[in-house]
């Protein structure tokens, strides 16, 4: 499962999280990995467009993580990916940037969180951006192999935030 900020103009329009830019930078992503799109669940932090595409709030964040939690719980993903600060930070409950936290895997409530940059800021950061999130990704991929020779335990009913 990956978790991004919230949806773009582009997602707004389609329905769909991920459609511009940023998503087919994920495609490649995920296919460095051989993952393709319909092998993961896309969710964000908030579910409506914050407007001028501003940096949602904490009272929008607090109003829909809700929303997040039960998507995570009826997934029940082993792995969940967060692209960028607002997911790192919400689900990891972590005040440090996504610079510092990426790079490394975390336990979290039976699932492991692998953080790691936003699409979008690899598109505006450039190829050092690039590299690094190609090197979380490969991560990603370590992570998954790991769990797949777990046999998860059945899934609990805890709050996640």
């Amino acid at each position: 499962m990956f978790v991004g900020e919230g949806p773009g103009r582009n997602e707004d329009l389609e329905g769909i999280p991920f459609v511009g830019a940023a998503g087919q930078l994920l495609n490649r992503l995920l296919g460095g990995i051989d993952l393709r799109r319909e092998d993961v669940y896309i969710a964000n932090v908030v579910k409506c467009r914050p407007p001028g595409n501003r940096d949602p709030r904490p009272d929008e964040i607090e109003a829909c993580k809700g929303f997040l939690a039960e998507q995570i719980r009826l997934i029940d993903p082993d792995v969940v990916v967060t692209l960028g600060n607002f997911a790192t930070k919400l689900l990891l409950k972590q005040d440090v940037g996504i610079s510092r936290l990426r790079g490394h895997a975390y336990p979290w409530w039976n699932r492991t969180v692998v953080p790691t940059f936003h699409p979008a800021a690899a598109l505006r950061g450039g190829q050092a951006v690039l590299a690094r999130m190609q090197e979380d990704f490969a991560l990603i991929e370590s992570v998954l192999a790991r769990t797949a020779e777990i046999e998860a335990p059945e899934p609990e009913q805890m709050g996640l935030f």
